[in-house]
């Protein structure tokens, strides 16, 4: 009996031994997927709002040689990014791409770059 229980017990722990070793399989492969994703974008810009709560707009300016007159024109983009850092108005922030977050939030404050000068 004794002995046929430790066999019922060894199938049981073997059985239960394959799926946890299936399952760090996935683990592994999901990891291996995340490093194979592609790049995601990075921005460089000023906080003009923190009026929400985790939630600031960002500034990003970019120059733009236009086409006809060959000169460099300043383009301005507004971003709204999630910031758990506690950015302030005037920071220089660093912004990466994300999951939507809610309608119009799209991006991450990963780092602040520069403080304001109060």
């Amino acid at each position: 009996m004794a002995e046929e229980n430790q066999a019922e017990g060894n199938t049981s722990a073997a059985a239960s031994d394959t799926p946890v070793t299936e399952s760090n399989n996935v683990a592994a492969q999901a990891s291996a997927n995340r490093a194979a994703r592609a790049h995601r974008s990075q921005k460089v810009g000023s906080v003009v709002s923190d009026k929400m709560q985790k939630t600031v707009v960002v500034r990003v300016d970019r120059l733009v040689r236009h086409t006809k007159y060959r000169r460099y024109v300043r383009r301005t983009s507004k971003f709204m990014a999630h910031d758990e850092l506690g950015a302030t108005i005037g920071d220089k922030v660093r912004i990466v791409e994300t999951r939507p977050m809610s309608a119009r939030k799209r991006w991450r404050v990963i780092e602040i770059v520069q403080k304001a000068a109060k």
